[in-house]
């Protein structure tokens, strides 16, 4: 009996572990505030083409002979208040998620193992497989770029 317990809580917590672990991402969206269109290099290529091109209208008439003393040359500036939305993470950290799969799991583990003292166990299985849980879960999400 105590092993069909042992092999049911082992199953359990191992069909826990494997539903609780997503591999799909959270969001198909970008999550940087980054130019990713170029605007701000096109902008910039823009007015130096524009500057070049006043340069050589200014020398073709210096050398044709026109009054290029008055030549007047025109600079354009344009600055945008849109930032670009980037997409809010729903759900939960995978710290979080690991978290509290290892709690649990080391919760019905620890109870199991431990014959004489199951609540102690319990505890103890808990919170180090909690823990684990936690560490392995925050090292996903810095890999991810959520932390």
């Amino acid at each position: 009996m105590k092993k069909l317990l042992l092999s049911v809580s082992v199953v359990a917590s191992l069909a826990i572990l494997v539903a609780a672990c997503n591999t799909n991402p959270m969001s198909t969206q970008p999550a940087s505030n980054s130019d990713t269109a170029g605007l701000a290099q096109f902008n910039e290529w823009k007015a130096m083409e524009a500057q070049t091109l006043v340069i050589k209208q200014n020398q073709a008439a210096y050398a044709a002979g026109r009054k290029s003393a008055q030549a007047k040359t025109y600079s354009m500036k344009s600055e945008s208040t849109n930032e670009a939305k980037v997409a809010k993470k729903k759900g939960w950290s995978k710290a979080a998620k690991y978290g509290v799969i290892g709690t649990a799991g080391g919760g019905i583990l620890g109870a199991v193992i431990n014959k004489r003292n199951r609540v102690a166990g319990g505890i103890i299985g808990a919170v180090v497989l909690g823990g684990g849980g936690y560490i392995f879960g925050r090292s996903q999400d810095k890999k991810d770029g959520r932390y």
